[in-house]
């Protein structure tokens, strides 16, 4: 494993997009467990990303436009969900004001099963993948199969470790977010925002 494709991934991971935005949401309004939940679903939705580019399905994606569209659309429809639910302050990351007395139970599992979708229906995911791992793999070793699969596990590990570190961060700013209740609507409309603008950014986005 070469140093370049640590520095690559840790690049790639870092930069925000839906996974992160997801993980920043969780942290801010369900605290610390919430978080990891969070980036846990994150990166369990990297794994059929991953299977089908070592597969070589990811072939599919690229060369079959309507294969393509179809898994991108599902996913701007899943980030214009995910933006209503945020605005509406319901589902999995909905919060109560302070003056409520108390949230609604944390739901870990809920957290991470939403996490899972945000990465499943990211197209995007796939085709990186495809593009991105063979730059760093011998194709004609023998053990390249088990390398690509070394590779994506480092990947996912990384994302992993980078999204918690996100999560907790947010999850420290939580107090201070949920005690002025004119930040909190301001935090939840701004997600709710961004992830509106992600959806839109999908949908007009070429292959």
């Amino acid at each position: 494993m070469s140093i370049e494709f640590l520095i690559t991934t840790l690049i790639v991971v870092a930069l925000p997009g839906t996974g992160v935005l997801y993980t920043l949401a969780a942290g801010l309004t369900r605290g610390a467990r919430a978080s990891v939940a969070a980036a846990f679903g994150c990166t369990l939705g990297i794994v059929p990303h991953a299977a089908a580019s070592v597969a070589g399905l990811a072939a599919l994606l690229h060369t079959s436009a309507l294969a393509f569209q179809t898994l991108k659309y599902l996913g701007v429809i899943y980030l214009f969900y995910m933006a209503w639910q945020m605005w509406r302050d319901t589902g999995g990351l909905a919060i109560a004001a302070p003056e409520a007395g108390a949230i609604a139970p944390l739901q870990p599992m809920r957290i991470a099963g939403a996490g899972i979708l945000v990465n499943l229906l990211n197209p995007k995911l796939t085709l990186f993948f495809f593009a991105f791992m063979p730059q760093f793999v011998d194709p004609d070793a023998a053990g390249a199969t088990t390398e690509m699969l070394g590779l994506a596990g480092v990947f996912m590990a990384l994302t992993f470790l980078v999204f918690v570190l996100y999560g907790l961060m947010a999850a420290q700013a939580r107090d201070h977010v949920i005690s002025r209740p004119k930040v909190l609507r301001l935090v939840k409309r701004s997600f709710a925002s961004a992830f509106a603008l992600m959806g839109v950014r999908l949908a007009l986005a070429g292959r």
